[in-house]
């Protein structure tokens, strides 16, 4: 299975993006999904996932209420939908597709890896 991650780029603090992640295969449909993101010098951290159905999102604490995590498995792909960006969302963001069907929020639940998308907020 393969991940790729797109929708990355520079926006202004305040400005919103919207990044997708499209599986090659369907059997994903019946995984949970989820993005990490890693800063410079910093470690890989949960942003959002989401169970197989698109239900039960979660959310690290410092993106609650600004992003939004969803999917459309007829189209293999999931969204993060960001908005209020902040120069500390600046990172490659990841998407990843769990070992099972619920929303994981650790890293060892991932099984497959995109290959990451550039965030850069401009304060």
């Amino acid at each position: 299975v393969q991940l790729q991650a797109s929708g990355g780029g520079l926006v202004q603090a305040g400005g919103s993006l919207r990044l997708s992640c499209t599986a090659s295969a369907r059997t994903t449909s019946n995984n949970g999904m989820g993005w990490f993101r890693q800063a410079p010098g910093k470690e890989r951290e949960f942003v959002a996932a989401v169970n197989w159905r698109g239900g039960s999102p979660v959310y690290a604490d410092s993106v609650k209420g600004r992003f939004t995590i969803s999917r459309d498995n007829a189209k293999n792909t999931i969204y993060l939908q960001m908005n209020r960006l902040q120069a500390d969302d600046t990172a490659v963001y990841s998407c990843a597709a769990a070992r099972s069907s619920s929303s994981a929020t650790r890293f060892t639940s991932y099984q497959y890896w995109g290959q990451g998308t550039l965030v850069t907020v401009s304060s």
